[in-house]
């Protein structure tokens, strides 16, 4: 039985960078393959509503909208697999790809597995996920109007996410469990001055109260010993990310953070040829649906134009950069 012919295109990762890649390549008649994950979608597809992502005059959920996206490549001849990609060799021409027992060979590989936002690992914060609790305020901010919330963290993120609650909220408590801030002065100066914030110090977040929907949070100053709860409509994590990229540990060139290493000047470039990278995978910046959709076009538009001046025999296992 004669082994199966390396794909042009393997796109690995469906959240909204994926799966934009995976539309562009189909397109270009590339015939992608996308290994989406076993849970499939991003992150997304823990989003109730989506209310800025452009062409919907009325919201969306997340996962309707991941669900358009993937009927999307679908009819432009995107094929999937809804498995997890277990190991990678991009040390040859032709890159290998594990799912699972069976190898995929490609010419070219897109890397968009994503990030995950850090949790607490409370009793009651994933279930009550989407309905009070966000790791996004840029994404759900527009939903607390008139409300008290809750922000836990001590970095830049955090501060961030805290001054831009304040645009909706009547009130933002910051919830650090030590007693100084490790975010930059520029940005501590902005949280501590403004009268919309209240920083609560030495206090950590034992557990998310509400039946239906957030109605307050368990607290404990550590200092003190006293448990107490705090009455918010709505609890915002701001710890970091992690990114999605253990699989590709000594395989790719990560940064100590863990994001991929791409090329400042072309940020869909790894230092391997005919290896792509889009969203969230590499972005700790920004991590919006839109921004990752369009550098999932970006990286396919990149690796057509590679695929088209490199043939099977020409590819080069040289260092882009």
């Amino acid at each position: 039985m004669s082994r199966p012919e390396p794909r042009d295109v393997v796109i690995i990762g469906s959240g909204p960078a994926g799966l934009t890649a995976a539309i562009y390549t189909a397109r270009a008649n590339l015939k992608p393959l996308c290994i989406a994950g076993y849970e499939a979608g991003g992150q997304l597809m823990i989003t109730s509503d989506v209310e800025n992502y452009p062409g919907f005059a009325e919201a969306i959920t997340g996962p309707e909208l991941m669900e358009r996206f993937r009927k999307q490549a679908e009819r432009f001849g995107t094929e999937f697999i809804d498995k997890d990609v277990t190991k990678v060799d991009f040390s040859k021409p032709i890159k290998k790809l594990w799912v699972e027992d069976e190898v995929i060979e490609a010419r070219a590989v897109i890397i968009a597995t994503g990030a995950s936002a850090k949790w607490l690992g409370l009793e009651n914060e994933q279930r009550l996920r989407g309905r009070g609790v966000s790791a996004c305020a840029t994404c759900d901010g527009f939903f607390f109007k008139e409300k008290i919330v809750g922000v836990v963290g001590g970095g830049d993120t955090a501060m961030e996410e805290a001054l831009f609650l304040t645009k909706f909220a009547t009130k933002v408590f910051v919830i650090h469990r030590r007693d100084e801030f490790r975010a930059s002065k520029i940005m501590q100066d902005r949280v501590l001055s403004h009268p919309k914030i209240e920083v609560v110090w030495n206090t950590e977040v034992l557990d998310v109260l509400g039946d239906q929907s957030v109605s307050g949070l368990k607290l404990e100053n550590t200092k003190e010993k006293r448990v107490y709860e705090l009455p918010v409509g709505g609890f915002f994590l701001a710890i970091g990310h992690k990114p999605n990229t253990d699989v590709f540990k000594g395989v790719l060139e990560l940064e100590p953070t863990g994001y991929i290493k791409v090329n400042p000047a072309n940020e869909t470039v790894t230092r391997i040829p005919g290896v792509f990278v889009a969203g969230d995978v590499f972005d700790h910046r920004y991590r919006q649906a839109v921004t990752a959709a369009g550098s999932g076009c970006k990286a396919a538009i990149e690796a057509e134009k590679w695929l088209e001046t490199t043939t099977s025999h020409e590819i080069s296992t040289e260092k882009n950069w």
